[in-house]
């Protein structure tokens, strides 16, 4: 990190898209060391960087801002600002969303994990109806691939139907909880 963040103070339009990547890689690195506190402020710093490229020049990072927003949603969940955390998922499903219409193929796989993500959100701060519909969207994504491409597709799939029994039971749907979760376990076994 310190040679990347040298060089980024010498050449930033040639290396601050690498010190993006090594900061977005320390806070992920800090969560699974278990310093949850201690990864936020380098995901913080990562989509800074990530808003201000993208903001001269969308096509090119606008998929990295996403990709930041939803890791900078996970490390405030990591670090217990369940509220926080709710709107840096909304605006990577905007973008990604976004990005999906424009080239399904590429960007539907990073939509499908930031509905995921948005629905357990949506969970933690409470709003268990509106967790609802983005965990359908994503299971239908997810479905859709896995259709296509089974062996990259189904663990992922697998995921969000488990998302989407834990959602489904907590709205007292038992029985489409259990179908959602007995789908999941099929893929896994």
């Amino acid at each position: 990190m310190a040679i990347r963040r040298r060089l980024a103070e010498a050449d930033p339009t040639r290396f601050e898209p690498d010190l993006a990547w090594g900061l977005n890689n320390l806070s992920n690195r800090l969560t699974d060391a278990g310093d949850r506190e201690g990864a936020l402020a380098p995901i913080q710093e990562a989509m800074t960087i990530w808003r201000r490229l993208a903001d001269s020049n969308p096509a090119r990072f606008e998929p990295d801002l996403a990709l930041s927003l939803n890791n900078l949603s996970n490390r405030l969940t990591d670090a217990g600002d369940r509220e926080g955390a709710l709107a840096p998922i909304q605006e990577a499903v905007a973008i990604r969303r976004r990005l999906a219409e424009a080239d399904p193929t590429r960007f539907e796989p990073d939509l499908a994990l930031s509905l995921n993500n948005l629905s357990n959100r949506l969970t933690d701060a409470g709003d268990r109806d509106g967790a609802l519909a983005p965990i359908q969207e994503a299971v239908a994504i997810r479905r859709r691939l896995a259709d296509s491409d089974p062996a990259r597709f189904e663990p992922d799939l697998g995921r969000s139907l488990r998302v989407l029994s834990r959602v489904l039971h907590q709205l007292g749907e038992s029985g489409a909880a259990d179908d959602a979760m007995h789908e999941a376990d099929s893929l896994t076994t």
